[in-house]
């Protein structure tokens, strides 16, 4: 469970400035390369999602895994996902 909250963590660094702006203060687990490997698949293919929540986010990079970039890929594979 808790390399799952550590992934959706770094999954969630692709959150636009302005929403942090509005008072979503989150804490961010992984190394800035990890979130920098998944920020672009986030924000391409679970964009409406990501104010739904961590396991929202997961779901939806592994219902478009096929699609993902390698280096998202490894991030979640390395993570038990």
């Amino acid at each position: 469970m808790l390399k799952l909250l550590c992934v959706m963590a770094v999954l969630l660094a692709s959150i636009p400035v302005a929403a942090l702006a509005q008072g979503s203060q989150q804490q961010r687990s992984g190394t800035p390369e990890e979130q920098k490997a998944c920020a672009k698949d986030v924000a391409r293919h679970c964009r409406t999602l990501m104010d739904e929540g961590d396991l929202v986010v997961l779901g939806c990079l592994q219902q478009h895994r096929a699609a993902i970039s390698a280096a998202c890929n490894k991030v979640l594979t390395d993570h038990g996902q």
